[in-house]
């Protein structure tokens, strides 16, 4: 007999149908102690679907927590378990299976106690096989129904779940390519101070055979300064790598006037002072404040950079402050063309406060530019020129030391940003 080598491959396609048919077969309980109730029953729906039986209500629960059960038809009188408790039972067991009550004895109490506890329908003994076909059909159509609607929602949950997570660490990315942005821009200051100081070494030591006394004072105070920077390159490393770790440093808390006299060495040799005119006057009465001491002096730097920068042809740029000794009244603020109030929803405004501004006699702001100035990356200089965070850094480290941060600008007049920030004990 010849051989036939696509014969094997032919059932296939059945076995897949037979697959498909079996997963869209319900299951039905029968609950009835009349065998030939349960029989009938199960004549009538042994081709459309998987029937289980049981005599009793005891047996019906057991068969209700071993197996899935879509639909149950359930006579209400039988001996030593009710229908209704069945009822009642099979719902402590699935919610969601759809029950169909018959009985011969119809009261008005079995009824009501029927659909009290959620039964779907309710049929006569003797019944009509059409109308239990029909009652059983469309319990499963609700049963398949619903639990596509419940699949469903547990997809949607899970796409949600992981929509979140992918959100999540989206933000993770963005954050972190923005602290590695940060640690570049306010390192930079440092680096700059430090490039300017080794010229200027180069420059006064380059052409001398000898070193004079003055030569070696003049090197020894521009190493401190160049050794102070370094540190803050270090210490501004460590902040933000406390950032990442969710950690907070309430350490190297300095006094302000110390901070201003550092600030003012920095400006001094900043390339971006050039034909500007720069004064710093330390406060009348010294105080500490609830930031680390490097925060302070990028806050302040940022801003005094940008006034520098904010006219082509120079301007006067004046570095200051006061201790208040009252808290600040919110309510004289105002949002406007030419004002803006930042972190008021975080500003721990109990005195003492300390008052800072940086102020100078340039152009101003455009009206148009101010809500924006805050915004990452946002910047109105050349390519080459900003990275657009710096004042974005300075409302971050502002909010996160408790303070508040206020713009004032008027076109022809110049601008000025005030850092108000709560005061602190000595470290």
């Amino acid at each position: 007999m010849p051989s036939n080598p696509q014969a094997p491959a032919a059932p296939a396609p059945t076995r897949e149908r037979s697959a498909a048919s079996s997963k869209r077969r319900g299951t039905v309980l029968v609950v009835d102690d009349e065998e030939g109730a349960r029989r009938s029953l199960e004549v009538i729906f042994k081709d459309d679907y998987n029937v289980l039986l049981a005599p009793d209500g005891a047996t019906a629960v057991e068969l209700a927590q071993r197996h899935k059960i879509d639909v149950a038809v359930c006579d209400i009188r039988m001996a030593g378990m009710s229908g209704i408790e069945v009822l009642e039972r099979l719902k402590y067991v699935d919610p969601r299976i759809e029950v169909i009550m018959m009985t011969a004895f119809e009261t008005v109490e079995t009824m009501r106690s029927a659909l009290r506890l959620r039964a779907c329908d309710y049929i006569n003994k003797p019944f009509d096989v059409a109308t239990m076909r029909a009652a059983v059909a469309s319990a499963m159509q609700r049963r398949t129904l619903e639990s596509e609607i419940h699949n469903n929602a547990e997809k949607l949950q899970e796409l949600l779940a992981e929509l979140q997570n992918q959100k999540i660490s989206e933000q993770i990315a963005r954050t972190r390519g923005d602290i590695y942005a940060s640690i570049i821009h306010d390192i930079n200051g440092p680096l700059t101070v430090i490039s300017g100081f080794i010229q200027l070494m180069n420059q006064r030591l380059g052409s001398a055979t000898r070193l004079e006394v003055e030569d070696l004072e003049f090197i020894k105070d521009r190493l401190k300064i160049i050794t102070r920077q370094v540190t803050n390159c270090i210490e501004i490393s460590r902040r933000y790598l406390g950032f990442l770790r969710r950690q907070n440093d309430e350490s190297a808390r300095v006094g302000v006037n110390q901070l201003l006299t550092d600030l003012e060495h920095l400006l001094r040799v900043h390339p971006s002072l050039q034909n500007n005119q720069l004064r710093v006057q330390p406060l009348a009465r010294d105080a500490h404040v609830k930031l680390h001491g490097t925060d302070l002096i990028q806050v302040l730097l940022n801003l005094a950079v940008n006034a520098f920068q904010c006219a082509p042809h120079g301007c006067q740029v004046d570095i200051g402050g006061e201790v208040l000794d009252q808290p600040l009244s919110l309510t004289t603020f105002r949002d406007g063309p030419g004002e803006r109030l930042l972190n008021v929803e975080s500003f721990e405004n109990p005195p003492p406060l300390v008052k800072l501004f940086v102020r100078d006699t340039g152009p101003g702001i455009p009206p148009h530019v101010l809500p924006k100035i805050f915004d990452p990356y946002f910047t109105t200089k050349g390519p080459r020129q900003g990275t657009g965070l710096g004042l974005n850094i300075v409302q971050r480290l502002v909010r996160n030391g408790g303070g508040a941060l206020h713009v004032s600008t008027q076109s022809g007049k110049g601008t000025t940003f005030t850092v108000y920030l709560p005061a602190a004990p000595a470290a």
